[in-house]
C-alpha cells in the first residue's frame, strides 16, 4: 500500500528538520510531503536545502488550505492511505505503522492518535483540555460517538477519504468539523492511544487571546457539518 505523511509547515524553521528526521528513522515505507503555507521565516529553505519533498504555497492558505494541498497531492499521486502530522515536531512517527495496522485490518475511514486514552505524554494546557472536551461532548451529542481527542492533528484515512478531502476541507481549525462531518455519513471512525510531545519552537496558532473565537467559529462549524448535505 502507498502511504503518505501530510506535513503542514507554516513557520517552522525549529521544527521540521526534526520531524522528517523522526519520519525517516521511525516510519520509512511512508513517503512525505511538506506543504510550506507561505512561511515568513527560513522553513522553505530548509526544504530547499535538505532536498526535502516540499510543495510551496505562493499564498497562505491557513491550516485548512495546507491540508487539503496535501490530500489533493495524496489524491493524485494514488496513494492508499494518508495521515496529518504536523509540522511542528508535536506528533510521534514510531505509531505511524501501528495506525496503519488499526485502520487496515479494522477497516476503518480514519484512525485519531489521542492523547486522552492513556493520559500519557504532553497533555496540552488546562484550558485547552477544557475546550477538548467540550467539543468531545458536542460530538458525542451530535452524531452519538464519543472522541477523547477531537482537535488531533494526527489522523490518518483511506482512500476513500482522501479523495472527499481533496476536494472539499475546511479552511480554519479543520479536526473538530470534518470528524463530525463524516461521522454524520456513517464513516467509521476509531482512535488508538499515542504519545505527544510539548512544541519545542515556533508559536501555536491558538492564543489565549483567540480562544474564545476559536471555541465560537469551532462550534458553529461542527453544527453546520453536523447537517451539511452530501
Amino acid at each position: 500500500m502507498k502511504k503518505l505523511v501530510i506535513i503542514p509547515a507554516y513557520n517552522e524553521e525549529g521544527n521540521i528538520e526534526k520531524t522528517v528526521t523522526d519520519i525517516e528513522k521511525n516510519a520509512p515505507d511512508f513517503d512525505y510531503v511538506i506543504v510550506n503555507d507561505c512561511s515568513t521565516d527560513h522553513t522553505y529553505q530548509i526544504c530547499q536545502e535538505k532536498g526535502y519533498n516540499v510543495i510551496n504555497l505562493p499564498v497562505n492558505l491557513g491550516i485548512g488550505g495546507g491540508v487539503q494541498t496535501g490530500y489533493m497531492y495524496g489524491w493524485r499521486n494514488g496513494y492508499d492511505i494518508a495521515v496529518q502530522f504536523d509540522g511542528d515536531g508535536q506528533h510521534t512517527a514510531s505509531f505511524l505503522n501501528t495506525m496503519a495496522d488499526y485502520l487496515t485490518k479494522n477497516h476503518l475511514d480514519m484512525v485519531i492518535g489521542s492523547r486522552y486514552i492513556t493520559k500519557d505524554g504532553f497533555q496540552s494546557s488546562g484550558i485547552r483540555r477544557a475546550g477538548i472536551r467540550y467539543f468531545t461532548w458536542l460530538i458525542k451529542l451530535l452524531t452519538g460517538q464519543k472522541i477523547t481527542d477531537p482537535t488531533s492533528g494526527m489522523r490518518m484515512v483511506n482512500r476513500d477519504i482522501i479523495e472527499l478531502f481533496a476536494k472539499d476541507y475546511p479552511k480554519d481549525y479543520p479536526e473538530p468539523e470534518t470528524v463530525t462531518f463524516i461521522l454524520k455519513r456513517k464513516k467509521r471512525v476509531a482512535e488508538i492511544p499515542v504519545l505527544m510531545n510539548a512544541r519545542e519552537a515556533g508559536v501555536s496558532s491558538i492564543s489565549p487571546l483567540n480562544a474564545v473565537y476559536y471555541m465560537i467559529k469551532v462550534t458553529m462549524s461542527i453544527l453546520f457539518a453536523a447537517g451539511k448535505r452530501k
